[in-house]
């Protein structure tokens, strides 16, 4: 990949506003879209209602988790084009949401929430700096490495873990035949699980926000939910899982990122997407089950490595295009 230098997953086109309560809102509705790589200000406002109407907590800590980000890259001094596109915010965001989901609603949340965004900010800085050498950018990967850590080691403090059950999202052996239902629901929900959320309606709001980013994006998200659904269903998935987004949202980022974002719009890139797509659903297995013994979680791993993998590769590969820098 030869796009410069970037600190997060895509720099976008807009004005700019400097040391004002609007530039960090701005900044602040603009990292919630860039969990789906995406800065315009709309695309953040609709996925940011669709977490809202996923539950006032969901909505809470997404805004809260980005703002605070946001806020400690202003306090860091962070160049200010990183900030104002969003690109600090959108790891803070999925810390929250991952926090709230997995420890409950309590003060100590809160508390771990601040600091859990803080340190994305300070993560996002470092795996930028390793990553650039490579082409690379960090992607969720702060996201991944900050609420893993929390998640798995809050059973160990008995002011941070109340017992809080968490969600059914580990790939297990089940019924492996599909309904047209079970399609529609999975096409949406692959959207909305890239937000840990379980939620057809809430998935199609998101791509509603995702059409605000222009066709190619709507549709390398739609490509990627469905090449997420056949891959799963083709290697015999539980039916369950696939209805509820397990498989599938990792495949949607994927196709976003290598079809829509980094790449250039060619036939090949396009097909490169959707192969990147299907290979991260398996991989989202197999990473859950190396977690799956120490009670770790998935996040956002698998799209994380395909995404990497595949763009590390692309100097190599000549029918590729990087897309133009800038």
């Amino acid at each position: 990949m030869t796009r410069s230098a970037p600190d997060g997953p895509r720099p976008g086109p807009g004005p700019t506003w400097d040391r004002e309560p609007l530039a960090y809102l701005v900044a602040s509705l603009r990292g919630v879209g860039q969990v789906d790589l995406q800065p315009q200000l709309l695309t953040g406002a609709l996925i940011l209602a669709g977490l809202w109407a996923a539950g006032w907590k969901v909505g809470l800590f997404a805004s809260l988790g980005t703002l605070i980000s946001t806020a400690a890259a202003y306090a860091f001094g962070v160049d200010r084009g990183s900030i104002s596109q969003g690109l600090q915010g959108y790891s803070g965001c999925l810390t929250g949401i991952a926090l709230v989901t997995f420890l409950g609603h309590h003060p100590a949340t809160y508390i771990l929430t601040v600091v859990g965004c803080v340190v994305c900010t300070v993560l996002t800085a470092a795996l930028a700096v390793l990553a650039r050498p490579y082409g690379l950018t960090p992607l969720t990967a702060p996201f991944c490495l900050v609420s893993g850590v929390m998640v798995l080691g809050a059973p160990s403090f008995a002011r941070i873990w109340h017992g809080a059950p968490p969600p059914a999202t580990d790939p297990t052996v089940g019924d492996t035949g599909i309904t047209f239902s079970d399609l529609w629901h999975a096409f949406f929900t692959n959207v909305s699980q890239v937000f840990l959320v379980n939620s057809w309606y809430v998935g199609l709001i998101m791509l509603a926000g995702l059409a605000c980013a222009g066709v190619r994006v709507l549709l390398a998200a739609a490509l990627g939910s469905i090449a997420g659904i056949v891959a799963a269903w083709a290697l015999g998935a539980p039916t369950e899982q696939i209805a509820n987004g397990i498989y599938g949202y990792n495949a949607v980022l994927v196709a976003i990122a290598v079809g829509a974002v980094f790449l250039a719009n060619t036939p090949w890139n396009a097909g490169y997407a959707l192969f990147g797509a299907a290979l991260s659903t398996g991989l989202t297995a197999a990473i859950t089950s190396l977690f799956k013994p120490f009670h770790g979680h998935t996040f956002t791993w698998p799209f994380i490595l395909s995404t990497w993998a595949l763009m590390a590769a692309v100097p190599l590969l000549p029918r590729l295009r990087p897309a133009p820098a800038g």
